[in-house]
């Protein structure tokens, strides 16, 4: 039998069957992972494998299909390893916010560096947009000018007033989409706005931190419509990238892809050669000094080495 992994609690998993039933599955204690060093070897939106096993109600799962795509981060609790968030996208939303909490640029930078390495269509969505001030309003522009420019479709939500929601829809619409971001983004405010029958549990952000609660405890995916699948998986407070090796690093930017083969130096690294194609677009401001910093702040983090 085969089935899509619809929620991971670590041990159990919950399978949405080719025959429209819902089964409690586990994987066998034999089951066998080749040369991967993950924390989790199913995510939600894998196809799996799996059959009856006995009277319980319950499956074993026996095998994973290949995965067309999947997001990784790099494990918080064993070195080394890696994090399954999700696989088999049609797209990511990325939820940021300008207040209460803050993201931060060099996070949704190393978001959608993930995205692209996966090949993932990567989609902002700036939410809280009720919370602005005429200052924050002008920044959030300046915000999509950067990001749109580069391929990234952007979005200014807010649950409040619903502003912004039905261009939301419009985008998850015929797509399985995995939200991320930090605790406390309003990932599950958002899902429960579009599917209010669902009562997501969520909470409100630390007044004293300016931090996010986690409230989603694991990753779990929801069917819209039949053809519009959303995964909602708990905040992440930091995004270590897994398995980059600082030579691609530039390849997973946009705006230094398309700069290859320009700069003097066939192994130019875009630091302080001379003749970097790259750091007079940085210079001219074509490349923006954000994501330049992004880039350099990343390369000089050692954790991200193969």
């Amino acid at each position: 039998m085969k089935g899509a992994i619809f929620r991971s609690t670590g041990s159990w998993y919950e399978i949405f069957g080719e025959d429209g039933i819902l089964y409690k599955g586990r994987l066998r204690g034999n089951f066998k992972l080749k040369d991967l060093k993950l924390t989790n070897p199913i995510a939600v939106g894998d196809e799996v494998e799996f059959e009856k096993e006995g009277e319980e109600g319950t499956v074993f799962i026996t095998g994973i299909l290949p995965r067309r795509n999947y997001m990784i981060r790099k494990s918080v609790h064993k070195k080394g390893h890696g994090h399954l968030i999700a696989a088999n996208l049609d797209q990511t939303a990325l939820v940021a916010t300008l207040v209460f909490p803050k993201t931060s640029l060099g996070f949704i930078d190393r978001f959608l560096i993930s995205a692209e390495a996966f090949r993932i269509p990567a989609i902002i969505i700036f939410n809280k947009n009720d919370l602005y001030t005429e200052e924050l309003k002008n920044y959030e522009k300046e915000l999509f000018t950067t990001y749109e420019k580069l391929g990234y479709k952007c979005l200014s939500t807010t649950t409040i007033t619903e502003g912004g929601m039905d261009g939301l829809k419009e985008k998850l619409l015929h797509k399985r989409t995995l939200f991320s971001g930090h605790s406390g983004a309003g990932k599950s405010t958002l899902i429960n706005n579009l599917l209010p029958e669902l009562h997501i549990k969520t909470s409100a952000v630390s007044a004293f931190a300016n931090k996010g609660v986690h409230t989603t405890t694991f990753a779990e995916m929801f069917r819209y419509d039949e053809t519009t699948l959303l995964i909602d998986t708990p905040g992440i407070k930091e995004l270590g990238l897994f398995e980059f090796k600082n030579e691609e690093l530039s390849h997973y930017f946009p705006e230094m892809r398309k700069l290859l083969g320009q700069c003097k130096f066939h192994n130019c690294m875009h630091i302080n050669e001379p003749g970097c194609a790259v750091q007079e677009k940085v210079r001219s401001g074509e490349i923006a000094l954000s994501r330049f910093q992004s880039y350099l702040s990343i390369l000089a983090d050692e954790e991200n080495h193969r």
